[in-house]
């Protein structure tokens, strides 16, 4: 199709207008409330620390971030929410390690994950700690490996659903370590069980395990991070005896692919001083978790990792969805 001169000048000085003025909105971002959809119930280590960083958000930026709680199948129907959501940074995802899980679990998603959520800015990570029943005789991890070996099929590992970081980091125990334990899921809670010795041992996340290490209810074996925990100082890492194995819960934001790179910069900038902010820090650490600070690449790039990681586990363990 061909075009005058004089036309073909109006459009491009149209464009010229349009793009100017598109780089000029995002770069007052943001001039109207924003959400936060989260995948979890309020009440969750999630919830609690998105609305968190929505009030720093909201402080910083003038804008209200409000958190919305997506929850159900498995937290795809909040990504779902925002992957099919304008692109302008007023839909935002917290993301976590369940999205890189749930991308080898689910086979039939409406969306792609790695291709189509636009990584912004890591918030925490979470470590989880290897705990026991006291009726179970070892005292180490090298213990249990044996203790499991000599009881194959025999010792119950709860976990609260499948795809959860309790049940992947147990089946990459399971993988790393040469050992059969039977993976018991609870659409409720799982400590009832664990505390009574229905089930022997769990890969639980640090912040809910404390009080029950702490009272003699639990014995703490191993943390799952690459490094011990001041909480427990004396807990050794899983990795002091399976070199390699790490398995931690991850909290991020994450925005539709397209979300143009000056709202992006603009919300990992006042994301990352948050982290630094003594107040926002200490509250953060108050949860159990360890502030990391990235750029929204470095943060594509661990996702990536963590998506490619936990892939081999879904596929040694044959987890499949409920």
């Amino acid at each position: 199709m061909k075009v005058r001169r004089r036309g073909f000048l109006h459009l491009a000085i149209g464009a010229a207008a349009f793009s100017a003025s598109g780089n000029a909105n995002a770069e007052v971002y943001p001039t109207r409330p924003a959400r936060i959809v989260v995948g979890f119930p309020a009440g969750t280590s999630s919830d609690i620390t998105a609305r968190l960083i929505g009030q720093w958000l909201s402080m910083r930026l003038g804008q209200q971030f409000i958190v919305e709680n997506r929850t159900g199948a498995g937290t795809n129907i909040a990504a779902d929410t925002v992957v099919h959501s304008p692109a302008d940074g007023y839909t935002l995802l917290w993301i976590t390690q369940t999205n890189a899980i749930n991308a080898s679990i689910y086979k039939k998603l409406t969306f792609d994950f790695i291709r189509d959520i636009q990584p912004v800015a890591s918030i925490i990570h979470v470590p989880a700690v290897m705990m026991v029943h006291p009726s179970v005789p070892a005292k180490t991890v090298p213990e249990f490996i044996a203790y499991a070996k000599a009881n194959p099929g025999k010792i119950n590992m709860s976990t609260p659903g499948i795809g959860s970081i309790n049940h992947v980091a147990g089946e990459l125990f399971k993988m790393m370590a040469g050992v059969d334990l039977v993976a018991v899921h609870y659409r409720s809670a799982q400590f009832p069980d664990l505390l009574s010795g229905v089930v022997q041992v769990t890969f639980n996340p640090l912040p809910s395990s404390l009080e029950f290490i702490r009272a003699g209810k639990l014995r703490a074996l191993a943390v799952t991070s690459t490094k011990r925990q001041a909480v427990l100082p004396d807990t050794p890492t899983v990795a002091q005896f399976l070199p390699g194995y790490e398995a931690t819960a991850w909290f991020g934001i994450g925005a539709p692919k397209a979300t143009p790179a000056v709202i992006v910069n603009k919300l990992n900038r006042e994301i990352n001083a948050g982290l630094v902010d003594t107040k926002l820090n200490a509250r953060l650490v108050d949860l159990g978790g360890e502030p990391v600070v990235d750029s929204s690449d470095q943060f594509a790039d661990f996702i990536a990792a963590e998506t490619k990681k936990w892939a081999k586990v879904v596929k040694f363990a044959n987890i499949k969805p409920q």
